[in-house]
This record gives structure tokens, sequence and C-alpha cells, in this order.
């Protein structure tokens, strides 16, 4: 089992994913699809893998769906790439999952937002301090929604939480990360979290955010791979070509309609033969005609 510390090390480089939860046609989790598809991504090499996370659709999976996710993916994986499992919903809930991941043989989580109601400094930082202290392991915080931390609520559950190792930003507001790495330093791992991150990896990157998770991965790994590379080396030919190319057209169908950016990621894993079933509601699948254009924007990339 990795200490937190060596899980923020771990963070501290490469690319990271969230792989999507397979559903039967009735809706159901399957088991053997999902780790099949663990298997087939694990190769490409991922530095670590995020199950049950938001685009594994971790809102709509009961607690049993929840444990069999995790355990598979622990099962599957070991050995080759590092779980962290999503945790989120109210504080109760959210140690029920955390401690269940930790128990299931992950090696950490993410802590999502708790969703509906705002909440005040004082009260985000008792809710993730509580979170972080009904675990051992390593624990990154998602800042996004209605979890917006500032710096000075990160600076105390730094002091507070030692297993707190990492932060990941999914409101994209300059300022906020500008002030946040600059009074935080070197005690979290940096991960840039805003949807289809690639296309802010470069400016997050000279943020002194180099790490961000990728949720095309899930059907084009060997792009999504190349893409990270080339933003790490600075390659902005490579980069430039690729956000003209692909990444800006595939955002003019993502935008189309909230909760896309979920349901194109499906959509794309069958058109690669991967495929995942349905998303659960609410969320909606893309139209056929959708689809379409979809699969022309990844034909145009060549073989993964």
């Amino acid at each position: 089992m990795f200490t937190p510390q060596d899980l923020k090390q771990i963070l501290s480089s490469g690319l990271l994913s969230f792989p999507i939860t397979d559903f039967d046609a009735d809706g159901n989790f399957v088991s053997k699809p999902y780790a099949d598809r663990l298997e087939w991504l694990a190769p490409y090499g991922a530095t670590a893998l995020f199950v049950a996370g938001g685009t594994g659709e971790f809102f709509s999976l009961t607690p049993e769906d929840y444990t069999k996710v995790v355990k598979v993916a622990v099962e599957t994986c070991r050995g080759k790439v590092p779980i962290l499992a999503g945790a989120g919903g109210p504080t109760r809930t959210a140690i029920a999952y955390a401690q269940e991941a930790e128990k299931l043989g992950a090696h950490g989580v993410l802590l999502m937002p708790h969703y509906l109601t705002e909440a005040s400094q004082d009260g985000l930082v008792a809710h993730i301090e509580a979170v972080c202290k009904s675990v051992t392991f390593g624990v990154v915080v998602y800042n996004r929604n209605v979890c917006r931390l500032d710096a000075d609520s990160l600076l105390q559950l730094a002091d507070r939480c030692p297993n707190l190792i990492g932060f990941k930003d999914g409101i994209g507001e300059i300022e906020l990360m500008v002030t946040i790495r600059r009074k935080l330093g070197d005690r979290f791992t940096y991960l840039g979290g805003l949807p289809t991150a690639e296309v802010y990896a470069s400016a997050y990157k000279a943020l002194g955010v180099p790490v961000y998770s990728s949720a095309v991965f899930n059907f084009i790994p060997k792009t999504a791979i190349d893409f990270y590379e080339a933003v790490r080396t600075d390659d902005f030919a490579t980069t430039n070509r690729l956000i003209d190319d692909f990444f800006l057209p595939y955002l003019a169908i993502r935008n189309r309609k909230p909760g896309y950016a979920v349901s194109i990621v499906k959509a794309g894993a069958t058109l690669v033969g991967h495929t995942a079933g349905p998303v659960r509601t609410p969320l909606t699948d893309m139209t056929p005609q959708e689809c379409e254009q979809l699969d022309v924007l990844i034909k145009s990339l060549g073989p993964q």
C-alpha cells in the first residue's frame, strides 16, 4: 500500500484519467466489460486512474454499485496502475464511501463536491477534515461547483490533515489558482480538472499545474498521451494542431447539451469498439447524428 506521500509523488507527473463505468442495456453495472476496459487502457501509461469519478457517473451509482466498481478496478489493476476512487455527497456519506474504498484496497480517494447546497469556508473545512481523518490513505480534494475553497482554508487543512495530498481544480479562475499555488507551495500536488482539460493544459502548466486528468483517454488513449507529451515538452505545433483539428470541434459537440461531457466519452468508447453502454439518467445519450460527427473526428486521428 502506498503512503499518502507516495501517492502525492506519483500524482505529481504524468497523465491521469477517469474510466467510464460499464452498464448493460438496462443500466445495470457489468463487471466483465469494465475489467476488460481497464485491461485495455492500462498499457497506455496513465499515471493513475480515478474510478467511480465524475466521468464514471459516481452521482448515479448505488452504494452496491460503488463497491463492485472499486473492487473490480483494484483487482484488475493491481501492480499495474494506482487506483483512486471517487467519494462525495454529505459528510457522513462521503466518509462511508472513503472508508469503503480504503477497505477494498484503493490507494486514495478524490473527494468530490457535496453537490447541492452552498457552504461557508469553515463548513467546507470541517467537511473535508472529517473525511480525511476517517481514513489513513491519501485524499485529493476536487475544487468545483459548490466546493470552492480559498487559499486560507487550504492552509488550515494542510496543517490539520497530513493525508490531504492533492488539490484538483475544476473552477478555472486564474487569480484563485495563482493565489493557492503561491501560498501553498509544494504542500499539495496540483491537478487540472476542468472538463476536456486538454484545452486548458498549456495555460495550467504555466501556472505551475502540469498534471491533468483526461476524459478522452477513454477512447483515444494514444492521442491523449501524445497530447500530454506535447504539452510537457512545449511542442506547440502538435498541441495547436490537435486543438484545432480535434478538441475544438469536439467541444462544439460536447457543449450542445448539459451532461454531454460524460455522454460524449461513452459515445466515443462505443465508436472505437469498447462500448460501455448507455449513460444513466438524468444524463442523456448523444443522438445518432452527433455520434456520426464524433466518428469523423476520431477517424481523422488515425489508429489508436
